[in-house]
Protein backbone atom coordinates (compact mmCIF):
# COMPACT_ATOMS: atom_id res chain seq x y z
CA UNK A 1 0.00 0.00 0.00
CA UNK A 2 1.41 3.34 -1.04
CA UNK A 3 1.31 6.48 1.06
CA UNK A 4 -1.06 8.61 -0.96
CA UNK A 5 -3.33 11.52 -0.27
CA UNK A 6 -6.28 9.12 -0.04
CA UNK A 7 -4.44 7.02 2.56
CA UNK A 8 -3.71 10.07 4.67
CA UNK A 9 -7.30 11.33 4.37
CA UNK A 10 -8.69 7.94 5.40
CA UNK A 11 -6.36 7.97 8.44
CA UNK A 12 -7.67 11.40 9.43
CA UNK A 13 -11.26 10.14 9.13
CA UNK A 14 -10.39 7.05 11.20
CA UNK A 15 -8.90 9.27 13.91
CA UNK A 16 -12.06 11.35 13.95
CA UNK A 17 -14.14 8.17 14.41
CA UNK A 18 -12.01 6.75 17.22
CA UNK A 19 -14.09 6.22 20.36
CA UNK A 20 -12.97 5.14 23.80
CA UNK A 21 -14.08 5.01 27.41
CA UNK A 22 -13.06 7.95 29.58
CA UNK A 23 -13.36 8.09 33.36
CA UNK A 24 -13.78 11.61 34.69
CA UNK A 25 -13.87 12.96 38.19
CA UNK A 26 -17.40 13.82 39.23
CA UNK A 27 -16.15 17.37 39.77
CA UNK A 28 -15.94 17.69 35.96
CA UNK A 29 -19.53 16.60 35.33
CA UNK A 30 -20.65 19.98 33.97
CA UNK A 31 -17.24 21.03 32.65
CA UNK A 32 -16.71 21.82 28.96
CA UNK A 33 -14.27 18.90 28.68
CA UNK A 34 -16.94 16.37 29.69
CA UNK A 35 -19.51 17.93 27.39
CA UNK A 36 -17.05 17.93 24.48
CA UNK A 37 -16.05 14.29 25.02
CA UNK A 38 -19.71 13.27 25.20
CA UNK A 39 -20.53 15.21 22.03
CA UNK A 40 -17.78 13.25 20.25
CA UNK A 41 -19.57 10.06 21.38
CA UNK A 42 -16.88 8.82 23.74
CA UNK A 43 -18.16 6.65 26.60
CA UNK A 44 -17.84 9.04 29.52
CA UNK A 45 -18.14 7.68 33.05
CA UNK A 46 -18.03 9.82 36.17
CA UNK A 47 -16.48 8.66 39.42
CA UNK A 48 -16.24 10.05 42.94
CA UNK A 49 -13.32 7.74 43.74
CA UNK A 50 -10.75 9.42 41.46
CA UNK A 51 -8.78 12.57 42.23
CA UNK A 52 -10.66 15.85 41.68
CA UNK A 53 -9.98 17.03 38.13
CA UNK A 54 -8.85 13.61 36.88
CA UNK A 55 -9.47 12.39 33.35
CA UNK A 56 -8.45 8.76 32.81
CA UNK A 57 -8.19 6.84 29.54
CA UNK A 58 -8.04 3.33 30.96
CA UNK A 59 -7.52 1.48 27.66
CA UNK A 60 -4.53 3.69 26.89
CA UNK A 61 -3.15 3.73 30.42
CA UNK A 62 -2.89 7.52 30.61
CA UNK A 63 -4.33 9.94 33.14
CA UNK A 64 -4.64 13.70 33.10
CA UNK A 65 -5.09 16.06 36.02
CA UNK A 66 -6.80 19.26 34.90
CA UNK A 67 -6.00 22.27 37.08
CA UNK A 68 -7.13 25.83 36.55
CA UNK A 69 -4.25 28.07 37.62
CA UNK A 70 -6.61 30.71 39.05
CA UNK A 71 -8.22 28.14 41.37
CA UNK A 72 -4.77 26.90 42.31
CA UNK A 73 -3.76 30.32 43.60
CA UNK A 74 -6.96 30.47 45.69
CA UNK A 75 -6.77 26.96 47.18
CA UNK A 76 -3.06 27.03 47.99
CA UNK A 77 0.03 25.45 46.51
CA UNK A 78 0.70 22.97 49.34
CA UNK A 79 -2.71 21.31 49.03
CA UNK A 80 -2.24 21.17 45.27
CA UNK A 81 1.19 19.52 45.55
CA UNK A 82 -0.30 16.82 47.82
CA UNK A 83 -2.99 16.16 45.19
CA UNK A 84 -0.36 15.86 42.47
CA UNK A 85 1.77 13.48 44.57
CA UNK A 86 -1.24 11.25 45.18
CA UNK A 87 -2.15 11.41 41.48
CA UNK A 88 1.28 10.36 40.21
CA UNK A 89 1.55 7.61 42.81
CA UNK A 90 -1.60 6.05 41.36
CA UNK A 91 -1.09 6.66 37.63
CA UNK A 92 1.97 5.43 35.76
CA UNK A 93 1.55 7.73 32.73
CA UNK A 94 0.40 11.01 34.22
CA UNK A 95 -0.02 14.45 32.73
CA UNK A 96 -0.72 17.70 34.55
CA UNK A 97 -2.72 20.13 32.41
CA UNK A 98 -2.32 23.69 33.67
CA UNK A 99 -5.25 25.65 32.29
CA UNK A 100 -4.77 29.40 31.95
CA UNK A 101 -6.37 31.71 29.39
CA UNK A 102 -3.05 33.53 29.04
CA UNK A 103 0.30 32.04 29.98
CA UNK A 104 1.98 34.98 31.74
CA UNK A 105 5.13 35.08 33.82
CA UNK A 106 3.23 34.00 36.94
CA UNK A 107 1.93 30.85 35.19
CA UNK A 108 5.36 30.04 33.71
CA UNK A 109 6.98 30.41 37.14
CA UNK A 110 4.34 28.09 38.59
CA UNK A 111 4.97 25.53 35.86
CA UNK A 112 8.73 25.74 36.41
CA UNK A 113 8.39 25.20 40.14
CA UNK A 114 6.10 22.18 39.59
CA UNK A 115 8.51 20.70 37.05
CA UNK A 116 11.44 21.17 39.43
CA UNK A 117 9.45 19.66 42.31
CA UNK A 118 8.52 16.53 40.34
CA UNK A 119 11.71 16.21 38.30
CA UNK A 120 12.46 12.54 37.70
CA UNK A 121 8.87 11.43 38.28
CA UNK A 122 6.41 10.15 35.72
CA UNK A 123 4.59 13.51 35.59
CA UNK A 124 4.55 15.62 32.44
CA UNK A 125 3.40 19.23 32.84
CA UNK A 126 1.60 20.81 29.89
CA UNK A 127 0.30 24.39 29.72
CA UNK A 128 -3.12 24.63 28.07
CA UNK A 129 -5.15 27.66 27.01
CA UNK A 130 -8.61 26.36 26.12
CA UNK A 131 -10.96 23.38 26.05
CA UNK A 132 -10.42 22.60 22.37
CA UNK A 133 -6.67 22.24 23.00
CA UNK A 134 -7.33 20.04 26.03
CA UNK A 135 -9.52 17.65 24.04
CA UNK A 136 -7.18 17.51 21.05
CA UNK A 137 -4.13 16.91 23.23
CA UNK A 138 -5.74 14.23 25.40
CA UNK A 139 -7.21 12.31 22.47
CA UNK A 140 -3.93 12.43 20.55
CA UNK A 141 -1.95 11.08 23.50
CA UNK A 142 -4.60 8.48 24.39
CA UNK A 143 -4.85 7.18 20.84
CA UNK A 144 -1.07 7.11 20.35
CA UNK A 145 -0.65 5.03 23.53
CA UNK A 146 -3.56 2.65 22.89
CA UNK A 147 -2.23 -0.87 22.15
CA UNK A 148 -4.34 -1.38 19.03
CA UNK A 149 -3.21 1.90 17.53
CA UNK A 150 0.43 1.42 18.51
CA UNK A 151 0.46 -1.74 16.41
CA UNK A 152 -1.19 0.09 13.49
CA UNK A 153 1.31 2.95 13.73
CA UNK A 154 4.19 0.45 13.82
CA UNK A 155 2.82 -1.28 10.70
CA UNK A 156 2.51 2.05 8.89
CA UNK A 157 6.08 2.98 9.78
CA UNK A 158 7.34 -0.34 8.43
CA UNK A 159 5.27 0.17 5.28
CA UNK A 160 6.69 3.67 4.79
CA UNK A 161 10.21 2.35 5.35
CA UNK A 162 9.79 -0.37 2.73
CA UNK A 163 8.24 2.16 0.33
CA UNK A 164 11.25 4.44 0.74
CA UNK A 165 13.68 1.58 0.22
CA UNK A 166 11.87 0.34 -2.89
CA UNK A 167 11.58 3.76 -4.53
CA UNK A 168 14.74 5.55 -3.40
CA UNK A 169 17.41 6.12 -6.07
CA UNK A 170 20.06 6.00 -3.35
CA UNK A 171 18.95 2.56 -2.23
CA UNK A 172 18.86 1.39 -5.85
CA UNK A 173 22.42 2.64 -6.35
CA UNK A 174 23.65 0.99 -3.14
CA UNK A 175 21.91 -2.25 -4.12
CA UNK A 176 23.53 -2.14 -7.58
CA UNK A 177 26.97 -1.43 -6.03
CA UNK A 178 26.52 -4.34 -3.63
CA UNK A 179 25.72 -6.79 -6.41
CA UNK A 180 28.54 -5.44 -8.60
CA UNK A 181 30.93 -5.97 -5.69
CA UNK A 182 29.60 -9.50 -5.08
CA UNK A 183 30.14 -10.47 -8.73
CA UNK A 184 33.83 -9.48 -8.63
Amino acid sequence: MELTRETVESEVKETARWKTTVILSSSLQNHEVAISLQSQHHRVRFSDSVEIGSIIFSLSGVAFLLVNTQQLYISGKDIFLERVEKFISIHRNSFLLLLAAIQGSQEWNLMLSIQQRFLGSNLRVIPINNTADIIKLMLTIAKATCKVHIDAIHDRILMAKSHIIEHSPIWKTLHKLYFDFELK
